[in-house]
């Protein structure tokens, strides 16, 4: 017997029974459903932190950098470093920085003094520009990436970014890299959040993550939420309702300079990866979309060979993530879907056993927000990532939190993933409450069509409770644990089959948490190869 199989047997005996006090795991699954009933001393609603507060004030002259962020590449010996030079500039009449007038360099190494390396990046900037009376235009910093490579596995590297010949250059800074991957190598704790915005309690959200120390952060999309205001800084909890005579999709860019502000301190030294969500479309001119999104953040698209922003993987150690878009065509011939089927079938499980996906809708959510909005996609993909095994699938855009069972095809599935929904950031737009399965809240088939994408899928049940029905009549068996509060989420992963999740709230003290559970992977029970063969056996 091994080692690893020994310690998996002595986790399974520690943490079987949850009513001795025991963390449960998913070993003793199918749970029954579990709703918290809405605390009415939390405000469903958030309060924006103003341009005045100094969190999000502009610190720097010059050229100086600001901004400052890092993010990871497809392995652990890479990692990208980003940020922005010269101020935005929003009015009537604007004029573009060069961005090839401040250079993009990186000085770093394994100690503070001296920083004995360089790498040089490049640099862009980019415009949202309004040709119509009274609507402002913005142009942005400029905007540099930079690519470190050669880095050891689990070594923290210092650094400073900037233009050494100006000379406008930034204090030093440090991160760490990510452990070599293996299938007894993992980052100690992995931070999930969704639906962020810039409120306070984004502020509340972003100090508990801080305080759990992360090794990596994901954002499953819905950064800052600058489409909800007009080009003059007004704001609205519904843009389409407050808006809906403005002749194109404001949005007011400073947004993203004031999250990336308050945001510089945390993930200048925890590397952070980004999906995109339906609040960074942000549709301009042009038929333009996704334009900040695009030029702020780094991405390792080339390198894992998707050549997009929009999706692409990478590994943190024995962990293979996939970060898949739900605006972009995910339909069998689109070149995302030709690119997923490759990334998985170059995984190699005896490497990284982990198989971890992160999008924006979620697929399976009960909220009457959003439900069943994106059946299309799952229709279209959920079969590749069941063969492949996924082990966990996050989510956002329900502003709510909800753990699901081990689910595949609505069915309850001993190898279906775990699907989190987790877009209880703290955002501007109200916290999500009712349940489609609530009496006389199952929204009409024809008001849950993918909005973006333009499709329908979905259809009335077929088969299992809710048979010839759009909903169900109680909280589905798919559905484990659900309350409504702001919040974050972390994934210890401790071995190749034992990672522990837990959701905290923030209204909290900080030795409690909302929901805890072991999510134990079971290979012998779920092989790849079986699955493909009841596949191939079914076609055939």
């Amino acid at each position: 017997m091994t080692l690893i199989l020994l310690y998996t047997l002595v986790l399974a005996l520690v943490h079987l029974h949850p009513a001795l006090g025991r963390i449960p795991s998913t070993l003793d699954g199918p749970f029954e459903p579990v709703t918290v009933p809405f605390d009415a001393t939390v405000h469903r609603y958030a309060v924006d932190l103003p341009d005045t507060d100094y969190r999000v004030r502009r610190r720097v002259t010059g050229f100086h950098p600001e901004q400052i962020s890092v993010s990871l590449s497809t392995t652990f010996d890479s990692v990208w470093i980003s940020w922005i030079t010269g101020e935005y500039q929003i009015g009537y009449n604007v004029t573009p920085l060069n961005p090839e007038s401040v250079d993009s360099v990186v000085h770093y190494g394994l100690l503070r003094y001296p920083l004995t390396q360089k790498a040089r990046g490049t640099s862009l900037i980019y415009n949202q520009l309004y040709p119509f009376e009274g609507l402002q235009n913005y142009t942005s910093g400029i905007i540099h990436h930079v690519r470190l490579q050669g880095l050891k596995p689990s070594t923290i590297y210092y650094y400073r970014c900037g233009d050494p010949s100006i000379p406008a250059m930034s204090e030093i800074y440090h991160f760490r890299t990510m452990p070599l991957s293996g299938p007894g190598s993992y980052p100690q704790r992995i931070a999930i959040v969704g639906d962020l915005g810039l409120t306070y309690n984004t502020t509340a959200t972003v100090h508990r993550l801080s305080s759990n120390s992360p090794d990596l952060i994901l954002l499953v999309g819905d950064v800052t939420y600058a489409n909800l205001y007009l080009t003059n800084g007004t704001s609205s909890d519904c843009y389409s309702c407050t808006f809906s005579q403005t002749p194109i999709h404001e949005t007011f860019q400073p947004r993203w300079d004031y999250w990336g502000r308050f945001m510089e301190s945390l993930i200048s030294k925890v590397p952070i990866m980004v999906i995109e969500g339906n609040h960074e479309i942000e549709e301009q001119c042009g038929n333009q979309t996704f334009l900040a999104y695009s030029s702020r953040f780094a991405f390792p698209s080339e390198e894992c060979g998707s050549s997009s922003a929009f999706y692409y993987s990478f590994n943190a150690g024995g962990v293979h993530f996939i970060m898949l878009g739900a605006y972009f065509a995910y339909d069998k011939s689109a070149n995302q879907y030709k690119w997923l089927e490759r990334d998985l079938a170059n995984v190699d499980k005896s490497i990284t056993p982990w198989l971890i996906a992160a999008w924006h809708p979620p697929w399976y959510s009960t909220y009457k927000a959003h439900y069943r909005e994106v059946e299309c996609m799952r229709v279209a993909m959920e079969d590749l990532l069941y063969s492949y095994g996924v082990d966990i699938v996050f989510n956002g855009h329900v502003h709510a939190y909800e753990r699901s069972n081990r689910v595949y095809n609505y069915s309850l599935d001993p190898c279906g993933p775990l699907h989190i929904t987790i877009g209880d950031g703290g955002n501007r737009e109200k916290m999500a409450l009712e349940h489609a399965d609530e009496a006389g809240n199952c929204p009409e088939p024809s008001m849950t069509p993918d909005p973006f994408m333009g499709g329908f899928c979905a259809a009335n049940f077929t088969f299992g409770p809710a048979e010839g029905k759009f909903c169900w009549d109680s909280q589905p068996e798919y559905s484990a644990f659900r309350e409504s509060s702001f919040g974050h989420g972390i994934l210890e992963v401790k071995n190749e089959t034992w990672a522990l999740w837990t959701w905290y709230r923030n209204q909290d003290s900080y030795n409690e948490f909302g929901d805890q559970i072991y999510i134990v992977r079971q290979p012998d029970l779920c092989s790849i190869r079986q699955k493909v063969n009841k596949y191939q056996s079914a076609a055939e």
